[in-house]
């Protein structure tokens, strides 16, 4: 996402810090001087020493040697002290969970992952969450922990951090993940859908750039095809959630009025027939999976106008070619027919199937680097 210009007021000396923190993160080891910190935020050269000041006093920032100048003495520079605070990133899938812990630049410093029955009941999930978290830290010592970011199957309520009927799990109506999991592990804890984290983490990453006309102004979709079907929405360089956080909920459009009945209740979902193409094992059950897949992909381009298709999960991962090819081959069809100019990149998102864990983890950091995902409507 592109870069907030700074403003020399006080009252926003916490954005102006977040501006500095994240051109630091960005920098990485070779580190960025003051003079370019001011002149890529805008900010004074006065007002860039005090953020610094500040940030290597609280052990966020250290001077990282010195580079030479085009003019006058060598600059110092700095970089991010990516040690000094860390994310956590928990992934509740409906058979498995994935934990992450993250430092401020992002990196993954530790790993696990566990089976896991979402059917089993909030009791046996969050003791299962709570054991592989508390595992983690226990394993790494004594980490700074800014957070807890969960991501699971939609629908959800990310405002309030209520999750809705989980497809096939119906138990979890009404279910306060947010609040009961923070209770257990005494953390700040945010919970969102986790085709919205891994969005995130693409947004992050810069992984819409280049296909829109300006910095900060691209939009794509992120599909993830898994355990079930849905999308995570980046609309003008922001993660989309609408309203109700209903927004990305793609596997349960209605393509097929007398097709088999969904998990959600409805007949000819896209997840259904997905699913029930995937499971055949066959490769004509694939090629037919990705082509379903790929009329719901057209269908979001031509409704959205979007700059590109990400597709990912781990049924993409295990057949990525199949799916990449398939899924363009309809895309580029229906762009064809519609008139629209030449069809919009289908590609792999990279990441694999860590990257809605590694999103969680994100959902802690963005916010300490100014790239707040705000509730859009």
């Amino acid at each position: 996402m592109a870069a907030t210009v700074g403003a020399n007021l006080s009252a926003l000396r916490g954005h102006n810090a977040a501006l500095v923190l994240d051109l630091l993160r960005t920098a990485g080891e070779t580190g960025i001087s003051r003079l370019e910190l001011a002149e890529r935020t805008g900010l004074t050269p006065q007002a860039v020493s005090k953020i610094t000041a500040r940030l290597r006093g609280d052990g966020l920032a250290v001077e990282a040697g010195r580079r030479a100048s085009t003019g006058g003495k060598p600059r110092t520079v700095l970089r991010l002290l990516a040690g000094a605070g860390h994310a956590v990133g928990l992934h509740l899938d409906r058979d498995e969970l994935r934990i992450v812990l993250a430092d401020l630049s992002g990196a993954v410093v530790a790993a696990r992952r566990a089976p896991l029955d979402l059917g089993a009941g909030s009791d046996a999930v969050l003791a299962a969450a709570a054991c592989e978290v508390d595992a983690l830290l226990d394993a790494d010592g004594g980490q700074s922990v800014l957070g807890v970011g969960v991501a699971v199957p939609g629908p959800l309520d990310h405002m309030g951090g209520v999750l809705h009927r989980v497809t096939g799990f119906p138990q979890w109506d009404g279910f306060p993940l947010r609040d009961a999991l923070a209770e257990r592990l005494g953390l700040p804890v945010v919970v969102d859908k986790d085709t919205n984290a891994a969005a995130l983490a693409l947004a992050l990453e810069g992984e819409g750039e280049g296909a829109g006309e300006g910095a900060g102004e691209q939009s794509f979709a992120y599909l993830h095809l898994g355990t079930g079907l849905g999308a995570g929405l980046v609309l003008d360089g922001a993660l989309y959630r609408g309203a109700r956080t209903g927004a990305g909920e793609f596997g349960h459009q209605v393509i097929q009025l007398d097709g088999p009945v969904c998990g959600c209740g409805n007949r000819g979902c896209i997840e259904a027939l997905c699913l029930a193409a995937v499971a055949s094992g066959t490769d004509e059950g694939l090629d037919e999976a990705a082509r379903v897949l790929g009329e719901g992909a057209a269908n979001l381009v031509s409704l959205l106008d979007i700059d590109a298709v990400l597709l990912g999960g781990r049924t993409v991962a295990a057949h990525e070619d199949r799916f990449v090819r398939g899924v363009a081959h309809v895309v580029a069809a229906r762009a064809r027919r519609e008139g629209g100019g030449p069809a919009i990149p289908v590609r792999a998102a990279p990441g694999g199937d860590t990257l809605a864990v590694e999103g969680a983890a994100h959902m802690i950091l963005a916010p300490v680097f100014g790239h707040a995902t705000p509730h859009r409507s």
